[in-house]
């Protein structure tokens, strides 16, 4: 991983809960009460504005957490900020664990073939349930299931190069 300067999205602002200014909030993160752990954070409004915060505190409540965010009290202040995106630096994640990948350090990464037929760049990843399957884009977009050692036979961060036992005719 060599962009330490990425920012990784970990949850959104979905609305208030209550009359004393908590929010609602939906997280990625699993468990997803690890959001708390991440911080600061970033908070991009969907205007585009963006800000700092440190200190938010929650609990599960529910399908969605619940959020006191320092510094608001009040519920009208948080229905403004319903659909905020909290990222936090990729910095503030902890190394994964070998042969555990986050699905931003793999994003943008070259993908050949064992042959060496070039194939494309990761565009995103995504999972269907079974299995994560990342997307390539290059000639075309091939969707490659990120199964290893069946499909995926190396990750070099190195090369920026991932190598797949992958038909490039599929």
């Amino acid at each position: 991983m060599k962009d330490t300067g990425r920012r990784i999205l970990l949850g959104r602002i979905v609305g208030a809960f209550g009359i004393r200014g908590e929010a609602k909030l939906e997280s990625w993160t699993e468990p997803r009460l690890s959001i708390f752990r991440y911080q600061p954070w970033i908070l991009r409004a969907p205007n585009g504005d963006e800000r700092e915060m440190t200190g938010a505190r929650g609990r599960e409540s529910g399908k969605h957490l619940t959020a006191q965010l320092p510094g608001v009290t009040d519920r009208d202040v948080v229905e403004a900020m319903r659909g905020t995106e909290i990222f936090v630096p990729r910095s503030a994640l902890p190394p994964p664990k070998p042969d555990e990948y986050y699905w931003v350090d793999l994003e943008g990464l070259a993908v050949s073939t064992v042959e060496g037929v070039e194939l494309g760049t990761v565009s995103h990843l995504f999972s269907t349930g079974a299995n994560d399957v990342m997307a390539v884009r290059g000639d075309r977009e091939r969707l490659i299931p990120f199964v290893q050692p069946d499909f995926v036979q190396s990750v070099d961060f190195e090369a920026n190069r991932i190598v797949v036992d992958w038909d490039p005719e599929f």
